[in-house]
């Protein structure tokens, strides 16, 4: 059985002081997820892990395995907190390894999202251009 890809990990054979971009869509996709979760957390560290599902429109199983994993990787941590809303009483944070981590991948996901605004961008101008041509349907007039 083949290991998972986790995109906050090099392999073995790369390993690098810098994380390494994820590489396939499902580690994006994961990655993507990790950073949500760690940026509403290092607003919101007292929110119940059903309040924060429902700010990520994911289960709460699934939210549930992402912290996991997060806390696994020492990114995250579960404090006790007597004065938080949360009837455990305990909160999530960030650790000084997840505030690092969590700065990476935000940089990360910028780029993406920078990437896909101007591949976006060219397709919007090249469909205008093919409105726009004379004799296309987008430009007749009835």
């Amino acid at each position: 059985m083949k290991d998972k890809i986790d995109p906050l990990q090099p392999e073995a054979s790369e390993q690098c002081p810098c994380p390494l971009p994820p590489a396939s869509r499902q580690a994006k996709l994961q990655e993507d997820t990790y950073f949500r979760v760690m940026r509403i957390l290092q607003k919101n560290p007292d929110l119940t892990q059903r309040e924060l599902a429902g700010k990520l429109g994911v289960s709460v199983g699934g939210l549930n395995y992402c912290l996991k994993a997060l806390t696994e990787k020492g990114l995250v941590k579960m404090q006790n907190f007597a004065n938080s809303k949360n009837k455990f009483g305990y909160v999530y944070v960030l650790t000084p390894s997840g505030i690092a981590e969590k700065a990476a991948i935000t940089h990360r996901f910028l780029q993406r999202k920078m990437d896909e605004y101007e591949a976006l961008k060219a397709e919007i101008e090249a469909l205008k251009a093919e409105v726009e041509k004379p004799g296309s349907k987008g430009t007749q007039k009835t």
